[in-house]
């Protein structure tokens, strides 16, 4: 059990027998009335995300969950392969559960994988990771980075939107949470 006051971002609850991911949450203390926390939480295991109002010092009963640092090793099928870092065992993880993580996992990719009752949550990426372009359209002679977007292909076979001068070959840092390109890494 744990204090709304002391929520925080990843914290993972348990409501009404189902498991939530705190996605974001703000503290509020109107002129008049009780202060209260609102948050926005995700179902951990289905990806719906609510908004949910808590009075401020309520009890939440957390989840216990395990954070393991494992390291993808390759794709069987519908299923991703992760190695454990310290056992060396090797787990199936669906395509369903990794989600959108795929457009950006390479093979020997770092990931913590979270873990409640020996099932398996989510999967977790740093938050930016380094890409090559495999595929764009070639950049002309004058394009800048404030001149617009436009599509490349990355080495994973996800699209994302980088300034017209990059060309194939590339390597830039791509924001693994939303697919933003953060820069060129040299």
């Amino acid at each position: 059990m744990a204090s709304t006051n002391d929520l925080k971002n990843g914290m993972v609850l348990v409501i009404d027998g189902q498991l939530w991911s705190v996605v974001e949450f703000q503290h509020v203390k109107p002129g008049k009335g009780p202060a209260f926390v609102r948050t926005k939480i995700k179902n951990v295991l289905s990806g719906k995300t609510v908004d949910k109002t808590f009075n401020a010092g309520v009890k939440v009963e957390t989840a216990t969950v395990d954070r393991r640092d494992m390291q993808y090793l390759y794709r069987d099928g519908d299923d991703f392969v992760f190695m454990d870092s310290d056992t060396y065992e090797q787990i199936p993880i669906s395509a369903e559960t990794v989600g959108g993580v795929a457009n950006f996992l390479v093979e020997n990719q770092d990931t913590v994988v979270a873990m409640h009752d020996g099932q398996v949550l989510f999967v977790e990426l740093p938050t930016s990771v380094v890409m090559e372009i495999t595929y764009t359209e070639p950049g002309l002679q004058g394009d800048r980075s404030s001149a617009g977007t436009k599509p490349a292909t990355i080495s994973t076979g996800y699209e994302i939107q980088v300034p017209l001068f990059l060309e194939t070959g590339t390597k830039v840092k791509v924001d693994t949470r939303t697919g933003d390109y953060l820069g060129r890494v040299n």
